[in-house]
């Protein structure tokens, strides 16, 4: 049985072809959830590279039309059978699924999007949806790549964080939305971070939980890293910028002891040599294993509710109303630093 669902008229923006440019805005349904589903009123939406990529290159098989979109936040109007989790007027955030799952109803640009329950956590009270919304993306793919079997495999993150294990992870690009979220779970499961980033972005990065920042436009941050982690134990490294990053980060883990892995977000990357192994990461592929019930429902809800976990990076608000995506999805396209695009609907 469904509840709640809400009789408001649903608008998406959409793209009608492969490359079309700029996003149509047309009506859509309210959506009806399925089972372990919500339905969600959008009250905001976040930006991702690969909104841009997707609409300009074409670089993943989509069923077209379209609607793109990850990031969403707003309020529960609706739960389809089997929801337990979640009530008619619950604020939430979640990692909408419509680029694996090919239905325009999870898509994220639109006024009503269906979500997974196990991808999708409630937000304090005090918390705005234009900070909650930069989280989902980011969050689910540092999750795959610190905790997923097939990757780092890390122990899991806690709320209160774990205690040390002695292991110390490398996080190449800290300042970015994958970072900002790597270096926060890291350290929830009981991990030393050492970070690289911009030098104006070092005291950000050590807010969020790094020991140690290093400047990757450095000449010398190859020798610095190795030096920083010649007394350590290697937990693996975790790669969010890519082809600039590959080699060193394939240096530490082949001359640092400890798990020789290099987890990324980019592909295309070269055989690492032999004893290290260098694997990419998708974030959506949380949805069908355990850690999307270990982020979104175990640990997230009481990290945000105990403030031990910072939304990140801070909302850069770009706009209101559908209207306003395209205009931000170029705007990212363009370049962005320790902030996240975001749209208010």
């Amino acid at each position: 049985m469904v509840s709640g669902n809400d009789n408001n008229n649903n608008m998406a923006a959409v793209i009608t072809e492969a490359k079309a440019h700029p996003f149509v805005i047309r009506p859509a349904p309210v959506w009806t959830p399925g089972a372990h589903e919500i339905l969600v009123k959008n009250e905001a939406v976040a930006i991702n590279p690969v909104d841009g990529n997707l609409q300009y290159m074409s670089i993943y098989p989509l069923n077209y039309p379209t609607v793109l979109g990850q990031d969403i936040a707003g309020t529960v109007v609706a739960i389809g059978p089997g929801v337990t989790r979640f009530r008619v007027g619950d604020r939430v955030v979640g990692h909408a699924t419509g680029m694996t799952s090919g239905r325009q109803q999870d898509g994220g640009f639109q006024l009503y999007t269906t979500l997974q329950t196990n991808m999708a956590s409630p937000i304090p009270a005090n918390m705005s949806y234009e900070a909650a919304v930069v989280l989902p993306l980011a969050l689910s793919t540092a999750a795959a790549g610190l905790f997923q079997k097939g990757l780092l495999n890390l122990q899991r993150p806690l709320e209160p964080a774990r205690q040390p294990t002695g292991e110390t992870l490398l996080v190449w690009g800290g300042a970015s939305s994958v970072g900002s979220n790597a270096i926060q779970l890291a350290v929830a499961a009981g991990y030393e971070v050492i970070t690289t980033a911009s030098a104006h972005n070092f005291d950000y990065v050590k807010r969020l939980g790094a020991s140690q920042v290093f400047d990757y436009h450095s000449p010398t941050v190859h020798e610095e890293l190795l030096s920083a982690f010649k007394p350590k134990t290697l937990a693996g490294v975790m790669d969010c910028i890519g082809a600039p990053a590959w080699g060193i980060c394939v240096d530490v883990a082949l001359k640092t002891p400890g798990n020789k892995f290099v987890a990324t977000t980019k592909r295309g990357f070269p055989d690492p040599p032999d004893g290290v192994s260098l694997n990419a990461i998708f974030g959506l592929t949380i949805k069908d294993d355990e850690i999307s019930r270990v982020i979104y429902e175990d640990f997230l809800p009481k990290a945000l509710e105990a403030g031990s976990f910072k939304p990140a990076p801070e909302p850069l608000i770009v706009g209101q109303g559908l209207e306003s995506i395209q205009a931000a999805v170029d705007l990212h396209r363009a370049g962005v630093s320790a902030q996240k695009i975001v749209v208010k609907l």
